[in-house]
């Protein structure tokens, strides 16, 4: 195998169409033309399109590639027999649920075989909506897999990752993420014993940062800390395997080349990381809370102008200053659909019972808040500025009804107590007043 990457660092902005390129030998992309009759060193052009050719200018989103051989050189693919595990839903249920994390395989898994779906508001072949997997793997994928039915976001709650693109390469690891666009091919590479994370499959526009609105130019997740790769290629004979994922289904073909060919890109529609330790957090700094959007790293919008598809929120480490306020995030019912996963320390609403790599969900008009325990300290609490750390918690919060998976419902992960937390809630009404 014959290996070349470039030695610059890409910066990548994400949701404004900047258009990023690398090569990695000189001179192998062409300058002024997409697909000349000959391409430097005899590769072929090709065009990743991750939108409809005749959307705003603003919204496309495509690649050029130029690699060894085309993507089209393959046999037919054949469905799996085995697939991911989860991928039928279960029946319609309102309940608050929460999960403990999943057990690392002891067999050699991979990052496909170690994925579970536990929950979605869409088919794969919808265009909107997401579903919501973990997984957990004990081995490197020594296959490629792409997924036609979404973009991938992926959340490593523990291990290394790195994670081999059409484009180039990405080291991610836990506190930070990875997005791959709908359609790139990639192989997931173990950098630890064994990885275990999260994953949002978009179907829906593709993610980008949010608008800022009167909070201004700064804030939040800066573009220039999002990164894209240096192109890097596989020039092998071997024979390889690649995995699709198409309408919730994996199918596969046999090839005898690696499918991570490319010499060099250009576009928009590039696999980028980013580190959740650089988002410039916001906050209160008088009385009461602003709204948990300001904690938005990512967004992808959906047909309902200011309701998301899905939002990325994080809450990292930060201080606590508000006066005579109830600081833990405040009992509420919402719109939106809330799923809450936990990469590290303990999340500032819950005592116990939802630990790293663990999972919650609460859907539309779902009362929840802080547990009883929570609850009680943060009354009776000497208020004083104080700074909450060693923390990272996010969520995927979509504007439709996320549906638990079948394995969801019947794993045994799922915590049956889990409305515990809220019983025993005091009566403190005192009508004749404090």
């Amino acid at each position: 195998m014959h290996a070349q990457q470039s030695t610059a660092a890409l910066a990548y902005l994400t949701g404004f169409g900047n258009e990023f390129s690398s090569e990695a030998l000189p001179g192998a992309l062409p300058l002024g033309q997409n697909s000349p009759q000959k391409v430097p060193y005899g590769l072929y052009a090709e065009q990743l399109s991750g939108t409809a050719f005749t959307v705003p200018r603003a919204e496309a989103r495509r690649t050029w590639l130029y690699r060894i051989r085309p993507s089209a050189a393959h046999s037919r693919f054949e469905r799996l027999e085995r697939q991911i595990a989860g991928n039928r839903l279960g029946p319609v249920n309102p309940n608050r649920l929460r999960w403990s994390p999943l057990d690392i395989p002891q067999a050699p898994t991979d990052f496909v075989d170690g994925l579970v779906a536990l929950a979605a508001n869409a088919p794969g072949e919808a265009v909107s909506g997401i579903s919501i997997y973990l997984y957990a793997a004990s081995a490197s994928m020594q296959r490629v897999f792409f997924d036609a039915d979404g973009e991938l976001l992926i959340v490593p709650e523990s291990g290394r990752l790195r994670i081999a693109t059409e484009l180039g390469r990405l080291d991610v690891e836990p506190l930070e993420i990875a997005v791959i666009p709908r359609g790139m091919k990639f192989r997931v590479e173990l950098l630890d014993d064994a990885a275990r994370g999260y994953v949002c499959e978009n179907h829906g526009c593709a993610l980008r940062v949010p608008d800022l609105g009167p909070i201004g130019s700064n804030g939040l997740a800066n573009p220039r800390d999002f990164l894209a790769p240096v192109a890097h290629y596989e020039d092998s004979d071997a024979p390889a395997s690649l995995v699709q994922k198409f309408c919730g289904e994996l199918w596969a073909t046999e090839l005898d080349h690696s499918p991570l060919d490319v010499v060099a890109w250009h576009g928009n529609l590039v696999p980028y990381k980013y580190d959740l330790r650089r988002f410039n957090t916001l906050g209160t700094v008088s009385f009461d809370h602003p709204d948990p959007s300001i904690f938005t790293v990512l967004t992808a919008p959906s047909a309902i102008l200011g309701q998301a598809n899905v939002d990325f929120v994080i809450f990292p480490p930060r201080w606590m200053v508000a006066e005579s306020t109830f600081r833990p995030p405040w009992f509420h019912r919402n719109l939106m659909n809330e799923f809450m996963g936990l990469i590290q320390g303990v999340y500032d609403a819950k005592a116990e019972g939802f630990m790293p790599g663990g999972a919650s969900l609460h859907n539309c008009m779902s009362a929840h808040g802080p547990d009883n325990a929570t609850t009680t300290q943060a009354i009776a609490v000497e208020l004083k500025p104080h700074k909450i750390d060693n923390t990272m918690a996010f969520m995927f919060e979509s504007g439709q009804v996320l549906r638990p998976s079948q394995f969801a419902l019947e794993c045994p992960q799922l915590q049956k107590d889990y409305d515990s937390c809220w019983a025993g809630m005091a009566k403190t009404f005192t009508p004749e007043g404090n």
